[in-house]
């Protein structure tokens, strides 16, 4: 078992490769945290290999996705706070719910089932990859104009293509089929124990510029939990789906440290 004190897992989404929070652990591992940051099931270690090995990934779902990482977890001596972006938020509040986390905050989260907003912006975003049936057992990678329009909506263009460069990676393109039909399936593998009082508290944290995970998204996040006595916050920015990776990193991730230390975390 590991003996790290107060570990803080950091879970990614589509298309950003796990060292892409290498920031975030900088600053938190400052803060007196210990840090880790796992990768997907099937993802190379590195961008480079990840890229090298696309079918790695291919078909993999939100089921596998999120065993994987219940089950790092679980090699802690002590429960975790978890921090995930875009499916990364959606995987941390099925941790949480499943009472394996200390605390989560998602970023930009994934639609939960129970979500019924489809922002015109999200449908475009992610068309690219439901127009085709078949993507559904591979991966797929975002070119630079769809990851533009994606994630550095509010970015120059010369950094979202450099923020492309650096960290996308080609992902499994099932979870997405996954959230588009998870109000519509029962056992969706979307679908997070939102009634659990008893779970630790979570942070939503919202980019009002979105394209990926609108606002409206975040928002509708927040009302899903409100049968349940737990802390449930949220925290809104002027901001795109890249906010955790482009130069404004550091306002979303102080916010998040002052937020876990409100929380006595």
């Amino acid at each position: 078992m590991k003996t790290l004190s107060v570990p803080v897992v950091f879970i990614h989404g589509l298309w950003l490769h796990s060292t892409s929070w290498r920031n975030w652990t900088e600053l938190f591992t400052e803060a007196g945290y210990e840090t880790a940051t796992p990768e997907w099931p099937g993802a190379g270690a590195t961008v480079e290999e990840a890229r090298g090995n696309p079918e790695a990934q291919a078909g993999k779902g939100l089921s596998e996705i999120i065993s994987h990482h219940g089950e790092f977890l679980q090699t802690f001596a002590a429960k975790p706070i978890v921090i995930g972006h875009s499916f990364g938020g959606l995987i941390a509040q099925s941790l949480l719910g499943q009472n394996l986390a200390a605390a989560a905050i998602a970023i930009d989260p994934a639609q939960i089932r129970g979500v019924l907003p489809l922002p015109v912006a999200q449908l475009k975003s992610v068309f690219p990859v439901l127009r085709n049936p078949l993507n559904l057992t591979k991966s797929f990678v975002p070119n630079k104009q769809e990851f533009r329009y994606g994630f550095g909506n509010e970015l120059s263009r010369e950094e979202s293509d450099e923020l492309y460069d650096m960290w996308t990676i080609p992902s499994p393109a099932r979870p997405l089929f996954e959230a588009a039909t998870a109000n519509v399936a029962p056992n969706s593998p979307a679908k997070v124990d939102v009634k659990n009082s008893t779970r630790g508290p979570l942070l939503i944290i919202s980019g009002r510029q979105d394209h990926t995970a609108p606002d409206a998204v975040a928002r509708a996040t927040v009302k899903c939990y409100r049968h349940s006595s737990a802390v449930t916050d949220l925290k809104q920015f002027d901001r795109g789906h890249s906010l955790t990776v482009d130069h404004g990193w550091r306002e979303i991730a102080q916010t998040s440290l002052d937020w876990l230390r409100s929380q006595g975390l």
